[in-house]
């Protein structure tokens, strides 16, 4: 039970990561006492929330995270090293992180009397999928390592359920995109890509005919899913959860509403198309997406100072 007038204690790891750091925002803005893991690797300090407590840790340090996770209500695990070709060129320290790291958390979260850990997986789990959309039950084909890991982070937090009662949910994210997101990191992918060119005023560069479509999904959709994970009480037995708008745009499209002069260049080897069935996080949490693609692009722009 939890203690009269004594607020909600939440862990996140990676919490000054793009993802991360707009999660912060939302459950400190709930009165939740926050704490946030990052080593500042990927993160930056200066997107904690300043009501959050900040501690410079890795999740690789067992002994940290148990002091830290002391008297936690819930644990949001999204702390990563998330590129897909650094995990290719580093798949040992990538690992030592993405599934060594998760380990951690787990161990740490159980021995701490947890109520639940909320896992960020990826949809980079699927790999390539000759059928849209992509369902949870589809078996797992990673093209990289960094998918690899974040598959098996789901299996260890449904064993973590199954063999010692931890609560755990997964999280499969969708192209994530939004504000505080880093033109720069792992996870702005084609968005920071044409923020950078658009700020810069030069051409996007479009690879292929740009036919390629992608589910992108708003990081305020993300940051609601998580917060009904935890509260819910409909999962917590390690289920996997698309968190995905069910809508896919054309690259071009994209490009499109960025503005600016388009430049097509030579295709790269990536895949073609992805789609989320979201039907079970509706089912599940009773989560729908509420932002629109047209809506948080042109969020993005004014954030940026792109004019149209």
């Amino acid at each position: 039970m939890q203690e009269p007038n004594k607020p909600i204690k939440a862990v996140v790891t990676g919490g000054a990561g793009f993802i991360g750091c707009n999660l912060v925002d939302a459950l400190a803005e709930k009165g939740w006492e926050v704490h946030v893991i990052d080593n500042l690797v990927a993160g930056h300090r200066e997107n904690v929330h300043p009501n959050a407590v900040f501690h410079e840790k890795d999740i690789r340090n067992l002994e940290d995270m148990h002091v830290i996770l002391e008297g936690a209500d819930y644990v949001f695990h999204l702390a990563a090293l998330p590129r897909v070709q650094f995990s290719i060129e580093h798949p040992i320290v990538a690992n030592e992180v993405n599934v060594g790291g998760t380990l951690n958390i787990l161990k740490a979260a159980h021995e701490a009397g947890v109520k639940k850990v909320v896992f960020s997986a990826s949809s980079s789990a699927y790999g390539d999928q000759a059928i849209m959309p992509l369902r949870e039950e589809m078996p797992a084909n990673p093209k990289s390592p960094y998918g690899l890991h974040k598959y098996i982070g789901e299996l260890y937090c449904r064993l973590w359920s199954e063999i010692y009662g931890l609560s755990t949910v997964s999280l499969r994210y969708f192209n994530v995109y939004g504000p505080k997101v880093d033109p720069n990191g792992a996870y702005a992918l084609a968005f920071g890509l044409f923020l950078r060119l658009r700020m810069e005023g030069k051409p996007l560069t479009v690879t292929g005919d740009g036919m390629q479509t992608r589910d992108m999904t708003h990081v305020r959709d993300v940051v609601r899913a998580n917060i009904l994970a935890a509260e819910s009480d409909t999962v917590g037995k390690g289920e996997v959860i698309n968190i995905g708008s069910g809508k896919s745009h054309t690259i071009k499209y994209l490009a499109e509403l960025m503005g600016g002069e388009i430049l097509h260049i030579a295709p790269r080897l990536e895949p073609h198309d992805t789609l989320a069935d979201n039907s079970l996080a509706k089912q599940l949490l009773g989560w729908e997406p509420q932002v629109s693609f047209e809506e948080g692009i042109a969020e993005l722009k004014k954030i940026f100072g792109i004019a149209d």
